[in-house]
C-alpha cells in the first residue's frame, strides 16, 4: 500500500483509521479531501483518516445519519502492521513441493 500524503484516503497499514458505514439504501459517493471520493454500497464500510472525517461535506453526511462512524472499527485479519503466525498469504511461489510434470507420460 502506498501513502497518499494524509489526503484523507488511508493508504497506509500504520495510519489510524475510522470506519464509516452506508446507512442509506442508496449507494454513495462521498467527498474526501483532496478531490477524492470514496464509493460505498449501502450498508457497506469503509476506512477514512481522522483527518477525513472533519472534512466539510463528509461531516455534513455524518450530521445528517447518511453515515455513521466507528472508531477503530473490527480489525480484518491481516490490517494491523503486527506479526502474524502461519504461512504467509498471496500466492506461494518457489517453494518445495510436487514440479509439475511434463514431457511423454
Amino acid at each position: 500500500m502506498l501513502d497518499a500524503g494524509g489526503d484523507g484516503v488511508i493508504l497506509s497499514r500504520d495510519a489510524p483509521t475510522m470506519d464509516i458505514t452506508n446507512k442509506t439504501t442508496k449507494p454513495l459517493s462521498i467527498p474526501l479531501p483532496a478531490g477524492k471520493k470514496l464509493f460505498l454500497a449501502p450498508g457497506k464500510t469503509g476506512q477514512v483518516s481522522p483527518k477525513a472525517l472533519k472534512h466539510p461535506p463528509l461531516a455534513k453526511l455524518i450530521d445528517a445519519g447518511d453515515v455513521e462512524t466507528a472508531e477503530g472499527g473490527p480489525q480484518r485479519p491481516g490490517a494491523t502492521g503486527g506479526s502474524k503466525a502461519g504461512p504467509a498469504t498471496g500466492s506461494h511461489h518457489g517453494g518445495p513441493g510436487a514440479m509439475r510434470q511434463s514431457g511423454d507420460r
